[in-house]
Order: structure tokens, then C-alpha cells, then sequence
């Protein structure tokens, strides 16, 4: 079995962290990592930042969330700045038919 790809691993990192709904690929789908044959959305690596973009559930407060997902993510990855935008609030019963 091959080890986990990067993204996928900071992907999980931040969806485990409470407050967050999803990754979101940013306005217009800028944001994402692309590997063989998929994409990750809402997760970018820079020489020297890892972007990470989210969706947060509605009454969760935006900049604890942001600060959790940045201290999540930067126990993987020490000495690299972890940038966090909040792309969108997802209310309860959103995309529920």
C-alpha cells in the first residue's frame, strides 16, 4: 500500500476539526491540489504556505475555526505558515432533499 498523499492527509486533518463542514475550491474552483486522476479541492501547497479553504457550519464561530484549523494542520507540518479562508457558511439541512 502507498503512503497517503499529502493533501489527503492535511484533507482529513482539517475535516476532523469541529466547526467545519467541507473544503471549498474558492470562488472559482482555484483552489485544489491536483493528483493522478482526481483533484483535492480547497487544499494548495505553495514553496512556503499550505492554502487551505473550508466551508464552516452556520453557528460556528469563523476565526476559531480558522485558528483550530491552522493549529491542526501546522502540527503536520512545523515552520510552515498555514493560511485559512472561510469560503462559506453551511446551514442545517443545506443540500437535504
Amino acid at each position: 500500500m502507498s503512503s497517503p498523499e499529502r493533501a489527503d492527509v492535511v484533507a482529513e486533518i482539517v475535516l476532523s476539526v469541529p466547526g467545519v463542514a467541507g473544503l471549498h475550491p474558492g470562488m472559482f474552483g482555484e483552489v485544489g491540489t491536483y493528483l493522478p486522476g482526481r483533484r483535492v479541492a480547497g487544499i494548495r501547497f505553495n514553496d512556503d504556505t499550505i492554502a487551505v479553504h473550508i466551508a464552516i457550519r452556520d453557528g460556528a464561530d469563523a476565526r476559531e475555526t480558522a485558528a483550530a484549523v491552522r493549529a491542526a494542520v501546522s502540527k503536520g507540518w512545523p515552520g510552515v505558515a498555514v493560511d485559512v479562508t472561510v469560503e462559506d457558511v453551511i446551514g442545517d439541512g443545506v443540500g437535504d432533499d
